[in-house]
Formats: C-alpha cells, structure tokens, sequence
C-alpha cells in the first residue's frame, strides 16, 4: 500500500480557524490605532492653532481677526469660517472654535471678528 502526502480535511480547517482569530484580534487593533492617530492629528492642529493665536498678538500687539489667526497658523489645509478656524484632517474638514472674549464665552460669528480666545476641534 503506498502512503499518501499532504494534509487532512481537519488540519486545513484547523489552520482556517487560527488565521480566522488571528485576523479578528488584528482588526480591533489597526481600528484603535487608526482612532489614535485621529486624534494626534486633531490635537496637533488645535496646538498650531493656539501657537499662531499667541504669535499673532506678540507680532500684532492686538488680537488678531480669525482672517489674519488663519494666516498666521498657515497651511494649504486651513482656512477662516465665521466660527473659527478650519483644519481639514484625511480630507475631513474641522472646526477649532473661536471666541471674541478672552474667556471663551462668547463664539466669533465672522471672519472679521477679533480673537481673544481659542476653544476646541470639533
């Protein structure tokens, strides 16, 4: 009788069933780092933000509109909105809120309105 090589049904389905656990513990995991780097990315712009809001006033000796705090900051991916500043992250676009008042209390409604206060990304 000659013997035969090769695998058994059980053993292909064995190996199936690892690389199937394998792959579903993976997934969570490239989700989780993806979500990380979201935010990195979102914190790292908020800070530019903040940055150019504090070198707007030191070079302008007022606070800046949120036209001249969108210039300052800089960037092919940021421009002003009434609102504040928005940041556009992996072709999604962000708004770092502004406030007219240096105690974030009341929103910038336009363009041309001065910048006291720099708030958060939404």
């Amino acid at each position: 009788m000659k013997k035969q090589a090769g695998f058994t049904l059980i053993e292909l389905v064995a190996v199936l069933v690892i690389l199937a656990l394998l792959g579903a513990m993976a997934v969570p995991r490239f989700v989780d780092v993806s979500t990380q780097a979201l935010t990195a990315a979102q914190n790292g712009s908020l800070a530019g933000v903040r940055s150019g809001h504090a070198m707007s006033i030191a070079d302008l000796r007022r606070l800046p509109t949120v036209t001249e705090l969108a210039t300052y900051v800089g960037g092919p991916n940021i421009s002003a909105v009434g609102t504040g500043i928005e940041v556009v992250i992996n072709g999604t676009p962000y708004i770092v809120s502004t406030f007219t008042d240096t105690t974030c209390t009341a929103p910038t409604a336009a363009v041309a309105n001065t910048v006291g206060c720099i708030g958060t990304i939404n």
